[in-house]
């Protein structure tokens, strides 16, 4: 399963290392305007189209509603499965009794570097699941809930978060923006202390407790850019209380 929207330059490299572990890859497409879904269907993806409303785990939930499978295991458009990964999965489609959830550590690479602290230290992600036995909550930062116990696989994805700081801003606004939009309908409120001292928080966070300065100077740079997304999170959710307060 991968969700997309303009996702021109990645879709052949990731659905091609997709069919490494699977014969079936789906794309769920929010309304590309480039050749994502003519490239993918290109490469022999099943695509399906749900229109974005903002909404990353509906968009995952409809995901499966497209298959059949037994398993499924969802994939980000920059992410890659390693040698290692893909053989875990291939052996536990073939042999594995559906009684776990399987989550897969994540490597981030960006700017030319490969993070190991910090911002985008590595981190494990719960991604493979028996289909019938999952759901998918929350608009941003969505999470699986599934009752089964956990385990994790061996090998890692390899995740390109980034390919410049044009793209690093875009998605900083986009998910700010939504954090606070969910969070304010879940009934969040904050004050401007609260801004504060949350942005300070989430400083010390990742340049402290995740050691952000061990990856040199972007690494630490990286950990300033959190202490200004902390807030514009806060920020925003605070103009939403505002224009609430004033109707």
């Amino acid at each position: 399963m991968i969700l997309t929207k303009n996702e021109e330059g990645n879709i052949v490299d990731v659905v091609r290392n997709a069919k490494t572990c699977t014969d079936e890859v789906i794309i769920i497409d929010s309304g590309s305007t480039d050749r994502t879904v003519e490239l993918a269907e290109r490469e022999g993806a099943k695509v399906a189209f749900r229109a974005w409303d903002g909404d990353f785990s509906a968009q995952r939930n409809f995901a499966l509603s497209q298959t059949e499978a037994d398993w499924v295991l969802y994939v980000d458009a920059d992410e890659r499965i390693t040698p290692a990964l893909g053989a875990a999965i291939r052996d536990i489609v073939q042999h594995g009794a559906l009684d776990t959830q399987y989550s897969v550590k994540r490597k981030s690479v960006a700017f030319g570097v490969t993070f190991n602290h910090g911002v985008l230290n590595p981190d494990h992600v719960l991604r493979m699941f028996p289909r019938n036995l999952v759901t998918w909550v929350h608009k941003v930062h969505e999470h699986p809930e599934c009752p089964l116990p956990k385990q994790n696989l061996p090998g890692y994805f390899e995740h390109y978060a980034y390919t410049d700081w044009h793209e690093w801003e875009e998605k900083l606004c986009l998910y700010t923006t939504i954090w606070a939009q969910d969070a304010f309908k879940r009934g969040k409120r904050t004050s401007l202390s609260g801004i504060l001292l949350h942005s300070i928080g989430g400083f010390f966070k990742m340049f402290v407790l995740r050691k952000g300065f061990l990856d040199g100077w972007i690494g630490s740079y990286l950990c300033c850019t959190h202490f200004f997304y902390t807030m514009l999170k806060y920020i925003k959710l605070h103009e939403l209380q505002r224009k609430c307060e004033n109707k």
